[in-house]
């Protein structure tokens, strides 16, 4: 593997911990489509900052694009507040808006200047090792290399400064002032952080991949955790595994590199939302089903001990004749009652067992006392097996 190889790799699983950090507390705050407006906004900002300098590769370009990232929050903030437009109508006027003076500062003022529409929208991480950084004629690597590890580098200090703050000012902001912190100086510091991080990124691997591992890496962790840190922890990991299988993936296809990353990042939300243990797609369908067969359950239940003494209403067949189920969900309620040990049956005719008799009588006594709630923990004391 030569030392471009290694390069691309380094650079891209350093863009994706960069990128998963501030993207965690965007998804928590339901904030992810910001990332899309920061993205495409800062252009003005570049452009203003190339004007001023006279050099694409000055530190400035990325302080004047994430001023325009933090201004493009406030103006969203602004149009929201009035009232008459939801936030991501709001990001909508905001940042076509933004971008387009860009263009048209870039059409009107440097015509002759090389600004790569393709490498500032798709990105293009092979060229990222060509990029040098010299000091005293000695090669340090790629710029693209010390500029995501200087951000990383900060994001990650600022993160264990100030993350229990983060932490409450994300998920009750009321509490966080009642506490004398500021949600609001939290708020636009998160969004300038991730100002710096889409600029910081953006020369390397282009807007579409920022956003990608931006949002797709955390929105996958929360499909597995509700815990804060772990969620960090986990979104770090897949944007890391993506980088480099999307990498590899690239070069065995001949294809491009970011669209491969993305490609990995939407496979790996995909993989996740449909088999994650809680929250996955055929997890929810599996409890859905269940909970039908329970109801179903505590339904015949309560049927048969409101007519304990009349022995036509407990026979077996009373289930498809009379509560009119079909023959599969009749033998799912029974089966399950039968394995629970909530009845016996004796020449077809259904009787409460005890343990039957104890569970219809507290879910009765919960249902009137209006702690409907309080069932599914008496289920798990009662229920060996769930339907």
């Amino acid at each position: 593997m030569s030392s471009a190889q290694i390069e691309i790799q380094l650079i891209a699983s350093l863009v994706a911990i960069a990128c998963a950090i501030p993207g965690t507390f965007l998804v928590l705050r339901k904030m992810a489509l910001i990332t899309d407006a920061i993205s495409h906004s800062i252009l003005p900002g570049i452009v203003v900052g190339f004007f001023i300098t006279q050099d694409l590769s000055s530190p400035l370009l990325i302080l004047f694009a994430a001023l325009t990232g933090v201004l493009t929050v406030v103006l969203v903030e602004f149009i929201q507040k009035t009232g008459l437009v939801k936030e991501d109508t709001a990001i909508g006027l905001v940042f076509p808006v933004l971008f387009s003076i860009g263009v048209i500062l870039i059409a009107q003022n440097a015509n002759d200047i090389h600004l790569d529409i393709d490498a500032v929208l798709l990105g293009e991480l092979a060229f990222a090792p060509f990029d040098r950084l010299y000091v005293n004629e000695v090669d340090m690597g790629p710029k693209s290399l010390w500029i995501i590890g200087v951000i990383l580098s900060s994001t990650i200090g600022l993160l264990i400064a100030f993350f229990k703050e983060l932490k409450v000012s994300t998920f009750d902001a009321g509490l966080a002032a009642a506490l004398g912190l500021s949600p609001v100086i939290m708020h636009y510091g998160l969004m300038t952080v991730a100002s710096i991080t889409t600029v910081g990124a953006f020369d390397a691997v282009g807007a579409i991949l920022v956003i990608a591992f931006m949002i797709a890496p955390a929105a996958t962790a929360y499909l597995l955790t509700n815990n804060l840190k772990k969620m960090l922890v986990l979104a770090s990991t897949f944007g890391i595994c993506a980088a480099l299988i999307g990498y590899w993936l690239a070069r065995g296809l001949d294809a491009s590199i970011s669209g491969s990353m993305t490609s990995v990042l939407g496979l790996q939300f995909l993989i996740v939302y449909l088999f994650a243990p809680n929250q996955g797609y055929f997890s929810v369908l599996y409890r859905q089903r269940q909970q039908r067969i329970e109801v179903s359950l505590l339904t015949f239940l309560l049927h048969l001990d409101n007519h304990a003494d009349d022995e036509v209403e407990r026979h077996v067949h009373h289930l498809n004749e009379h509560i009119n189920w079909q023959k599969v969900r009749a033998k799912s309620v029974l089966d399950l009652a039968i394995k629970n040990n909530m009845i016996s049956i004796d020449n077809d005719i259904v009787s409460l067992t005890k343990k039957g008799q104890h569970f219809t009588t507290e879910a009765i006594d919960y249902i009137v006392n209006n702690k409907n709630s309080e069932i599914e923990k008496m289920k798990d004391r009662f229920f060996l097996f769930r339907g």
